[in-house]
């Protein structure tokens, strides 16, 4: 009655490795040759079974493409207006009225993108109602609510001509919710469950904020006369090398679970992003200072930044369906849990 719930590969499927006829071959060949005074074992190795293959955590119930995009054009709007205020300060009209415009475009589409995402507009403002420091949510929710009302009013103070000292005001409230705007996401992500957003806990901000930079850097490349886009270039080229740097530790520095971000459709979406972005920056140092390098660069570092958030997203929701991901990291922490136990043990003995 029980055999086709336990058989692998029908009721109950491995969370990690080959079915167990194979495994066992394995463990069998190893032996036959004997391994001097190696025991035979009587039954097999416990091994660990999911029920249909069935995730152990719940993934995320965040949809696609609204989250992706609700964090590129967060990131690309706070990056934009670090960018108006330094350009205000230094005397570039041109490029801070581009960076406003950008900063408030995107502020209000990623809030569009969000509600969304949540399903009904009110489910915002309830966020609202109640501050928790311990949460990353909540700290979000009171980021992106100022930051959304100073980019936009500034944004449209701007276009219509209307209050000088209070454009410039919005321009510095805006800049300074600017950084935390373009970072914080991925502090939301990594306080999940899911093992490879939680694993690259501690790179996910630098990509992000780097990736920002690329963002708001390119696309006001794109849209500002070459003479005054100094602050841009310069800005996504650094964003484009802190986020290949840190990305390429997010993709090989924790073990299984950084498998996701180089395999499939997030593995092909971050090569892309990849290229883009290292392809842009390439361009902007070469070409930046011609009007159609800065074009083609803006356009392929938006593109790569882009693509990033859509890579790191996907990959995560990879790591939270497969069982695997979740198992095999419990398993290396208790093992190393053990062995640091049984050295301490060890050492008392021998004291």
């Amino acid at each position: 009655m029980t055999e086709g719930l336990t058989t692998p590969g029908a009721g109950w499927r491995r969370a990690d490795g080959p079915p167990a006829e194979k495994r066992a071959r394995r463990r069998k060949g190893g032996r036959r040759g004997g391994g001097r005074g190696g025991e035979v074992a009587m039954v097999e190795d416990a091994e660990f079974t999911s029920y249909y293959g069935r995730p152990i955590i719940k993934p995320p119930v965040w949809k696609s493409p609204d989250v992706p995009l609700y964090l590129f054009l967060g990131g690309m709007a706070g990056s934009s207006s670090i960018l108006a205020a330094v350009a205000d300060v230094t005397g570039r009209p041109l490029l801070t009225r581009t960076a406003r415009y950008t900063a408030g475009g995107g502020a209000i589409a990623s809030v569009v993108f969000l509600i969304h995402d949540l399903g009904r507009p009110e489910r915002f403002l309830h966020m609202l109602r109640v501050f928790k420091p311990t949460s990353p949510l909540s700290v979000g929710s009171y980021i992106l609510a100022p930051y959304g009302a100073a980019a936009g009013a500034t944004a449209a103070v701007e276009l219509l001509g209307w209050f000088p000292r209070l454009k410039r005001f919005g321009g510095v409230v805006s800049a300074l919710f600017g950084g935390p705007l373009a970072t914080y996401t991925a502090v939301l992500l990594a306080n999940t469950a899911v093992p490879s957003w939680h694993a690259a806990h501690d790179q996910l901000p630098f990509v992000f904020g780097g990736s920002a930079m690329a963002a708001g850097g390119g696309v006001t490349m794109v849209f500002t006369p070459v003479a005054e886009a100094a602050p841009s270039r310069r800005a996504a080229v650094a964003g484009a090398a802190i986020e290949l740097a840190v990305m390429h530790r997010v993709e090989t520095g924790h073990g299984i679970v950084s498998e996701p971000y180089h395999e499939g459709r997030p593995g092909t979406l971050l090569r892309t992003a990849k290229a883009c972005t290292a392809a842009g920056a390439a361009l902007t140092v070469v070409a930046g200072r011609r009007r159609a390098g800065a074009v083609v660069a803006g356009l392929l570092l938006a593109a790569g930044s882009l693509l990033t958030r859509f890579g790191v997203f996907e990959a995560g929701m990879a790591s939270a369906r497969d069982p695997k991901y979740t198992v095999v990291p419990q398993r290396e922490r208790l093992a190393a849990r053990e062995a640091a136990t049984l050295d301490g043990h060890a050492s008392t003995i021998i004291r």
